[in-house]
């Protein structure tokens, strides 16, 4: 069985804020979402823009009467909140949260609450822990898609190999030796001519600064024909 864990949005109030919680889930591989009573109603056409392609997600949510109803087949349940309650459901961090997950045989799922007020106690007593992320006691402000992305990586990030990170452009190979050799026998002889190398008891140690910084950066031929312009075109009387 997947253990992608299922996130459940409890009375979520703004089809936009559904979109984008839709969005965050993509962008980690979660595809399985469960609607508790959106406040107005399912679907509803604010969602697909905001999800900015994360269809699959919203063609396939479903729709509960209640957070109970939403969990019957669920296993393990983590509530998200970042208040202060005075429950005992124990408190964990999203790794752990995490580590559970993929530990767990059965169905998991992470709930959110409504945007403006949270999950209700109701709720939280419906799941095994409470999930909290580390954030400023001075400002605990995370909106729905900001809360569901935060777990969402942390979930993906002990996926193993299940997602990418996008690459660099591949490196150029290097030039040959002869192709930079030439480029610095083409520059030393630029400079020495407008009198560079002065003193002239300092010409060999500045010539092997010269080598040194020009063989550290392992050009391109293509950066290499482009330096050889730079020179070509400094040695040109200026216009005008």
């Amino acid at each position: 069985m997947s253990d992608k864990p299922i996130v459940v949005l409890v009375n979520p109030q703004l089809g936009q804020n559904i979109g984008k919680a839709a969005r965050a889930m993509l962008n980690f591989g979660l595809t399985e979402m469960r609607l508790v009573a959106p406040r107005d109603g399912w679907p509803n056409p604010e969602a697909g823009p905001a999800a900015s392609g994360a269809d699959i997600v919203l063609d396939q949510a479903k729709v509960y009467d209640t957070t109970a109803e939403a969990l019957a087949d669920v296993s393990l349940v983590f509530a998200s909140t970042v208040r202060r309650r005075e429950l005992k459901t124990p408190v964990v961090g999203p790794e752990d949260m995490a580590r559970e997950i993929h530990a767990n045989e059965g169905k998991s799922a992470i709930l959110f609450g409504p945007e403006r007020s949270g999950l209700t106690g109701e709720d939280v007593n419906l799941a095994q822990r409470i999930v909290t992320v580390p954030i400023n006691p001075e400002f605990g402000s995370l909106n729905l898609a900001q809360a569901v992305i935060l777990l969402a990586y942390e979930w993906s990030r002990q996926a193993g190999d299940d997602l990418a990170q996008p690459t660099m452009k591949d490196e150029e190979p290097r030039a040959p030796m002869g192709e930079l050799n030439a480029l610095i026998d083409h520059l030393d002889g630029a400079l020495d001519q407008r009198g560079y190398f002065f003193p002239e008891d300092r010409a060999e140690a500045t010539r092997t600064t010269i080598r040194t910084i020009l063989t550290k950066p392992g050009w391109s031929s293509r950066e290499i024909g482009a330096l050889f312009g730079i020179v070509k075109t400094l040695e040109k009387p200026p216009k005008g």
